[in-house]
């Protein structure tokens, strides 16, 4: 694969945002990943069965994310997410929630359920209380460490 067409695969992931590309041709592989910091590795590969070896790092732009100035949080225990996936607050679309904002939870109670490779995991409440936010919109992705809920 030529320099021209890698730089034309760098450019057209910087421009589009997408986190990850992977184009194979024949023998030769490559795969160009974003990431959030300023420097976005490259690996090649051109023999099968060989590990990727890191190219020279291209520098992508800064994330700059505005903040809007947020109100004051409720406070009380933090239900964070255990693991990377699609947050849904009932069991099928239907369904009725497992939870609303100021309901009481019991250690143990189901608050929602999170898919991760297809597979569905229910999600319990760590402490009782009553649930005074609910901080992620049913269907939205979320990441490991995620605050999910409010229990005061």
């Amino acid at each position: 694969m030529d320099l021209r067409k890698l730089k034309k695969l760098i450019d057209l992931v910087e421009e589009s945002g997408i986190a990850e590309l992977e184009i194979t041709e024949g023998e030769e592989k490559v795969r160009i990943t974003r990431t959030a910091q300023n420097t976005q590795p490259i690996y090649m590969s051109n023999m099968p069965g060989y590990a990727p070896a890191p190219a020279a790092p291209v520098a992508s732009a800064p994330v700059v994310a505005a903040a809007p100035a947020a109100p004051a949080a409720p406070e009380g225990h933090i239900v964070k997410s255990p693991m990377v996936g699609t947050f849904y607050r009932s069991s099928s679309p239907g369904a009725k929630v497992f939870v609303e904002v100021g309901q009481s939870v019991a250690a143990g109670d189901t608050l929602c359920i999170i898919e991760a490779m297809k597979l569905l995991n229910e999600i319990e409440a760590d402490q009782g209380g009553i649930i005074k936010a609910i901080l992620v919109e049913n269907g939205q992705p979320v990441e490991y460490g995620e605050p999910m809920f409010i229990i005061g």
